[in-house]
């Protein structure tokens, strides 16, 4: 089950999103974080507007590869996480029409003979959910073999990702 976090003028507060998990907040001083994204994908999406943010880190394309772990952990796959964690941010009062959609992962970490290719299929699965869905990406660091940290400071929009010892905008 995603938090959601409500709104505070509390000092800088960091969230952990986990693998195969979300997060939404509509407080400005979230900075919503996930780590070691390999062939996962986070999707951090924005409404500058309402000042709301939220971050999915998942794992998978497809439920149909695993229905029961899809009901039970929705953020493990694309197709059930993405939408659950938009779902979430329209419930605390984003707008699709405001939002601003970052993606980054996607990598061939361990599989470099691209025998599975999973980064290239979660990347795949959510440019089509998102086309599917009228949603573009704004900015995006995906591919290659390399492992990503991503931060989205819900207050100002921002959004970083870091790899190889250096921090960069999103």
């Amino acid at each position: 089950m995603p938090l959601v976090v409500p709104a505070s003028s509390a000092r800088p507060n960091n969230l952990t999103v986990d693998i195969a998990d979300y997060k939404v907040s509509a407080d400005p001083s979230a900075v919503l974080v996930t780590y070691a994204l390999g062939s996962c994908i986070g999707v951090l999406v924005h409404d500058p507007v309402r000042r709301i943010g939220g971050l999915i880190h998942f794992m998978l394309p497809l439920s149909s590869a695993n229905p029961q772990k899809a009901r039970l952990r929705p953020a493990m796959f694309a197709d059930t996480g993405v939408p659950a964690l938009f779902e979430s941010l329209y419930a605390l009062g984003a707008r699709k029409e405001d939002l601003v959609v970052r993606a980054a992962g996607g990598s061939n970490l361990h599989d470099t003979q691209g025998m599975f290719n999973i980064g290239k299929r979660n990347y795949t699965v959510l440019r089509k959910l998102l086309w599917k869905n009228h949603i573009l990406i704004a900015s995006e660091d995906v591919g290659g073999c390399r492992s990503r940290t991503v931060r989205l400071y819900v207050g100002s929009g921002e959004a970083t990702v870091s790899s190889q010892g250096q921090e960069v905008p999103l």
